[in-house]
């Protein structure tokens, strides 16, 4: 957290009567009673943990605690980090998912985490909660124990109370089932699947980018893909609209990052429907000089639509442009940009590279896979269900969806 913010959080909580100091020491003993007394503590870590990285690190070590992040919290630790077991929800992770299930004590950092069907169920865990916000302690699930204030203070006066639970076992088991999705995650970065795979596409950018880079994103399938496929590593932030899912944020959010942040190598990754939403917006960034990079992962589609309305067990309707698909980087280099249009997988790598390096703004436009599914990281029964009753229906395009699991599916295998 940045001087001004740590400011402006310390004078609303004074303003809430809030001591930011954590000066209730029953509070801070009954919270280290719960997490002491858990044998399978998972910790749920949101954007009001962004800055407190090495105490989060160090709070699950000592409890052996997974850490769940949520998408706007996704850079408060490492995606390497032994302890990291990527998110929950729909762009989650199969092990984040499977420790909600699995715990029997949740500690919940920084996070107003809303989507509560992937929390666990109330009763079936103990929570302690900490939160700057008085008023949204305990929204989501009963707690047992809220602790109002700065996280990494709170969990700096907590640390010292807390027992070293010397049993591995709980963290190891994720730590491991985080290696098997990581492997699968890989096999679906192919450079081999035509047309180009979006999961390559973000596997290139991750792999091209600083570790010092912000990413951007809209929301829809590419936020599964970069959420999935990008990286957090060094000091990589990653930003979009985690609560409402707006549109086409992840042009606007990389300007003005840009702006506050000159120095930093900041990176849009949008999709076709968001970026003509608000596309006058690269013109913005040409004419005030700004070197955003824009990477536009073009399905010719609205994705997330079209997935949604499957999910609900309806064949597509009215998601489909017309071919061919748009090339924005005309519109890029009419704007004074540097502006590349990418249709082989064999050109991703190297446009990609090109564009991060270009003194300026730079836009690539990279047709993808439209039939590729942003699947759950894990598929429930009734989502499977209302799947398989969407191709029942006459979904149009089943053919090539089916296909693209199939080669999902095989890359997997490794065959």
């Amino acid at each position: 957290m940045t001087d001004i913010a740590s400011e402006v959080l310390i004078e609303r909580l004074a303003a809430w009567g809030v001591d930011t100091v954590f000066g209730l020491p029953e509070d801070l003993r009954a919270a280290a009673e719960v997490l002491n007394a858990g044998e399978r503590v998972a910790i749920l870590a949101g954007a009001g943990a962004l800055h407190a990285r090495e105490e989060v690190l160090a709070v699950a070590d000592v409890l052996g605690a997974p850490v769940i992040k949520t998408l706007p919290g996704k850079a408060v630790i490492p995606d390497d980090s032994p302890y990291a077991v990527g998110g929950i929800g729909l762009l989650g992770t199969k092990p984040g998912e499977e420790l909600v299930e699995d715990c029997d004590t949740l500690l919940m950092i920084g996070t107003n985490f809303p989507y509560t069907k992937h929390l666990p169920e109330p009763g079936k865990v103990r929570v302690v909660q900490i939160e700057a916000d008085p008023a949204r302690a305990g929204v989501r699930m009963p707690t047992q124990v809220p602790m109002i204030g700065d996280a990494k203070e709170g969990l700096a006066a907590l640390l010292p109370l807390l027992r070293r639970n010397e049993d591995r076992a709980h963290l190891d088991k994720y730590l491991k089932a985080m290696q098997r999705w990581r492997e699968n995650m890989a096999d679906l970065e192919s450079p081999k699947r035509d047309p180009i795979a979006p999961q390559y596409l973000m596997s290139r950018i991750d792999r091209a980018a600083t570790d010092e880079a912000i990413l951007t994103c809209d929301s829809g399938t590419i936020a599964t893909w970069a959420a999935r496929h990008w990286t957090i590593r060094g000091e990589r932030r990653f930003y979009l609209s985690g609560n409402l899912a707006t549109m086409a944020p992840g042009l606007p959010y990389a300007i003005a990052i840009q702006h506050a942040f000159p120095g930093r190598q900041v990176i849009a990754f949008v999709g076709d429907g968001g970026f003509a939403m608000l596309m006058a917006e690269f013109l913005t960034a040409a004419r005030h000089r700004l070197p955003i990079k824009v990477v536009i992962n073009n399905n010719n589609a609205l994705g997330q639509i079209l997935w949604e309305q499957m999910v609900l067990g309806y064949p597509e309707h009215g998601v489909r442009f017309a071919e061919p698909a748009s090339d924005f980087s005309a519109w890029a280099r009419s704007c004074g940009a540097y502006g590349r249009k990418v249709t082989d997988p064999g050109q991703v790598d190297e446009a990609v590279r090109q564009a991060l390096a270009h003194d300026g703004p730079a836009l690539v436009d990279v047709d993808v896979n439209p039939d590729e599914p942003p699947m759950p990281g894990k598929v429930s029964h009734d989502q499977a269900i209302k799947f398989a009753q969407a191709f029942l229906k006459g979904q149009p395009h089943k053919a090539a969806i089916a296909t693209t699991l199939f080669k999902d599916k095989i890359s997997q295998l490794g065959w």
